[in-house]
């Protein structure tokens, strides 16, 4: 594949804001917006073709002499927060490695950070706040403002997204037709991590009257602030039906995955950013005799058939510029990580590498998608101002590089899309992959004296994938009249799906079952937390002719969408549709190898 080259220099500025009381608390975020504004770095040269590595090494830092300047501002002093229901006597670590991670000199208020709370904020007071914030808006000319009703939890909460701009109205059409870039914030899919959820107020706040609102001159904001309010009620990882919901954005089993799916379709946002908490003490305490260090840890999309320049993207326009500005705050960052729940198994793995969380499977959406994780789960309260601050620091850098970016995305996701759709018939998919296990030191803390512990650790890298298993991309897949929940979760995702009008048949390769077992999906913690039983096949390709039936199914892969209906329809794999039975046999479906001369229609 061959790459036209786009323009990769530019440099923003933003004007100032009139800071009201609100945004006087968040000075320190002038000096992150004006360096993050104005980083550029050019994305390297288009890597050779052949591998299946899908991104670049870490990042060296640049010498002192070539980065911007750093903008100070004097923070504001404020006596520090105060720690409710968490104090440092009750926490899972003492004084020492407490004072690894001092209070910001800024304090965020939200209804779930006022002193005396006891809770974070309730699915009610997020709901008291977004209506706020659309009613504040009316009086910020040219801003517009939506609350949108996205769907219901399992218990029946209302989840609900903000939409802000200054494009003509808040509809999908209106911010399509505006031509800026549209970033997707979306916090706590798990609901005992709460932080990431806190600081979604705070940028919707400032996006609507404060700091960033700027930044609306040249991008569009959607906010999911709490995407699992179930969860969140009963301060637990899963959904109220016990599913871990950032393993279900593939098959759509949750109401909750499914109104994340409905939301993406049809605002097509450019960069999503999934706002996470991560394990500080536990089993890392355990393996290791050690404790998190690091105030973030980031990743992109890491899982098969990714284009590589959507991940070269990812790294230069996003994660280099967002160790700088968590640096100028004076906060740590490192590569996603985590470790299994089994105490024997002292590997550390980075994010997975399966086509199921929200970070991997919106990369198949052909998006800029960024996992951002603080340390929180396990310590309550503890630290929750830096906490916030780094997301909100985090957040604020993500917005910056879109703004300074918009014209440069603007190109690059239609060269990806008509990409993807040309490779239909050739080329190869990558069926399944896994990460590279290499050697890598890991900077933790000591649990007595809190200073930095270095450990060589077994490290399974999913920067490079080892490729398990690949075909030949085909022309697109036949699915059986049967496959009706298929084809739902599918368009769901806004895959295009053709019903056969006329009876027909197509040149194939059928799926022929060699193997059978049963089991459980597994990603780098262990058993995934759906307690489902998938069927695990091995299949042989056989070519032969297709019988389409009138009421059977066509989806071409000369769509954008082609990776995600590859990773959903080979059934040999844990997270496709057939495997967790969304497709009752191999025999409903099968792979087209030549472009079938067959009468279809569009569903409505």
């Amino acid at each position: 594949m061959t790459m036209t080259a786009l323009p990769l220099q530019t440099r923003t500025t933003f004007p100032m804001a009139k800071h009201s009381s609100a945004s006087a608390r968040l000075l320190p975020l002038l000096a992150l917006l004006a360096l993050t504004a104005c980083t550029s770095v050019p994305l390297p040269p288009w890597p050779a073709s052949g591998s299946v590595a899908k991104a670049p090494p870490a990042a060296t830092p640049a010498p002192a002499s070539a980065m911007p300047p750093v903008v100070v501002a004097q923070p504001i002093p404020v006596r520090p927060a105060t720690v409710v229901g968490a104090s440092v006597a009750a926490a899972p670590y003492n004084l020492a490695v407490a004072a690894r991670f001092p209070a910001p000199s800024v304090v965020y208020n939200t209804p779930g950070l006022q002193e005396g709370r006891s809770s974070f904020t309730s699915n009610a007071e997020i709901q008291t706040w977004l209506r706020d914030l659309t009613t504040s808006a009316t009086r910020s000319p040219g801003l517009k403002a939506a609350v949108l009703p996205i769907g219901q939890s399992q218990r029946g909460e209302t989840l609900e997204a903000l939409v802000l701009t200054t494009a003509a109205g808040t509809d999908a059409a209106a911010l399509a037709t505006s031509g800026r870039p549209t970033v997707l914030l979306i916090g706590q899919q798990h609901g005992d991590e709460p932080a990431g959820t806190e600081a979604l107020l705070v940028v919707a706040r400032e996006l609507s009257q404060g700091l960033l609102r700027p930044m609306l001159e040249r991008v569009n904001v959607i906010i999911v602030p709490r995407a699992n309010p179930d969860g969140a009620t009963a301060f637990q990882r899963v959904t109220a039906s016990g599913v871990d919901m950032n393993r279900d954005h593939l098959l759509l089993n949750t109401p909750e995955a499914q109104a994340l799916a409905r939301l993406t379709r049809d605002y097509h946002p450019t960069v999503v950013v999934d706002a996470h908490e991560y394990t500080v003490v536990g089993r890392f305490l355990q393996k290791f005799d050690a404790i998190q260090k690091y105030d973030a840890l980031l990743q992109y999309a890491t899982t098969a058939n990714i284009p590589e320049f959507l991940t070269k993207a990812a790294e230069e326009w996003y994660r280099r510029p967002l160790l700088v500005a968590l640096k100028a705050q004076g906060l740590s960052a490192e590569w996603y990580y985590t470790t299994s729940t089994d105490l024997a198994d002292k590997k550390i793995s980075m994010g997975g590498t399966q086509p199921d969380t929200g970070r991997n499977v919106n990369g198949l959406k052909n998006t800029v998608s960024l996992l951002l994780e603080t340390r929180g789960v396990g310590i309550g309260r503890l630290h929750i101002q830096r906490r916030v601050h780094t997301h909100v620091s985090a957040l604020s850098s993500v917005l910056a590089s879109t703004a300074q970016r918009a014209s440069e995305l603007g190109l690059l996701r239609p060269y990806i899309e008509k990409e993807l759709a040309s490779m239909a018939c050739k080329e190869e998919a990558v069926v399944e992959a896994g990460p590279t296990l290499i050697q890598q030191d890991l900077v933790m803390l000591d649990p007595v004296t809190g200073a930095d512990k270095t450990l060589r650790v077994d490290w399974n890298s999913a920067l490079t994938l080892r490729k398990i298993k690949a075909r030949v991309r085909p022309c697109g897949y036949w699915l059986a009249a049967s496959a009706k929940t298929a084809v739902e979760r599918l368009r769901l995702h806004g895959v295009q799906v053709l019903r056969v009008a006329e009876p027909s048949s197509m040149l194939g390769d059928i799926y022929r079952e060699t193997a059978r077992s049963g089991g459980a999906r597994q990603d780098v913690r262990g058993t995934i937390a759906d307690a489902g039983q998938i069927v695990k096949v091995e299949v042989a390709l056989v070519r032969g002719v297709i019988d389409a039936p009138i009421g059977s199914f066509y989806v071409p892969l000369n769509q954008p969408l082609a990776n995600l209906v590859i990773a959903a329809l080979e059934p040999d794999t844990q997270s496709s549709y057939f495997a967790n039975q969304l497709i009752d046999s191999v025999g409903s479906t099968a792979r087209v190898m030549a472009e079938p001369t067959v009468r279809t229609e569009e569903l409505p």
